[in-house]
């Protein structure tokens, strides 16, 4: 994991992530608290029962946060994408792991500097708790994702999430955006079998839904369809 000061000017996501609340000066003083660290796929970033000394703004890459049962089976509990914010703010220990699901940049800063700007900014108060909000909103529709009985509204569902994801507008879904999970990790989320993942993007694809572009591109080519399959 190699880490360098920030570049907020050229950040793809300094319009969107919480420090995009802050003025410049103010984001300029944000920087000198921080780090730039890049994760390789399949790095961690926190693990379960590490000391929660640190936080992180993902800039580009996905992350997962997981969990473990006790006879080691993983549980994706949710995915994290572009401008979202990681790190256990307000407890002592990380309660669950933090992993690159492709190569990865973040800003990466000590909690307690993190602690403090929020004090001396309140905009980056106010704009990290909007994140929060949005961040329950998802986990919410993930839980009601899952209460769906059909397989197609599930994997419908889910596509439809990851390309809203994907857009750096929130009016709309991304036209264009990659799958961050494989086929059987997107099966383990959605408590279906790799077969039927397989099965249902494939009919996705045969109905002129979307069109997949090599191993994990997807292309929406049909959105308001998709939509109503999820529904």
């Amino acid at each position: 994991m190699a880490a360098n000061p920030l570049a907020c000017a050229t950040c793809p996501v300094r319009d969107r992530a919480a420090c995009s609340a802050l003025t410049e000066d103010q984001r300029s003083e944000l920087t000198q608290l921080g780090q730039h660290r890049t994760l390789r796929r399949g790095e961690t970033l926190f693990a379960t029962g590490d000391e929660g000394f640190a936080c992180a703004t993902l800039i580009s890459g996905a992350l997962k946060i997981a969990s473990f049962s006790a006879d080691g089976t993983e549980r994706i509990l949710s995915l994290v994408h572009p401008a979202g914010f990681v790190g256990e703010m307000f407890a002592p220990v990380e309660r669950h792991d933090v992993v690159a699901l492709t190569d990865s940049n973040l800003c990466v800063f000590a909690r307690k500097d993190y602690e403090r700007a929020i004090e001396r900014f309140p905009a980056l108060g106010r704009a990290l708790l909007r994140r929060t909000a949005q961040d329950l909103f998802e986990s919410r529709s993930a839980i009601d994702l899952m209460s769906r009985r059909s397989a197609q509204q599930k994997v419908a569902g889910f596509i439809l999430s990851i390309a809203r994801s994907a857009s750096e507008s929130p009016c709309h879904a991304a036209a264009q955006f990659d799958l961050p999970l494989s086929r059987a990790e997107i099966a383990g989320v959605l408590g279906l079998t790799i077969e039927t993942v397989s099965r249902q993007l494939s009919r996705l694809e045969r109905e002129g839904v979307i069109a997949r572009q090599g191993r994990r591109g997807v292309r929406l080519v049909d959105a308001v369809r998709l939509e109503q399959l999820a529904a």
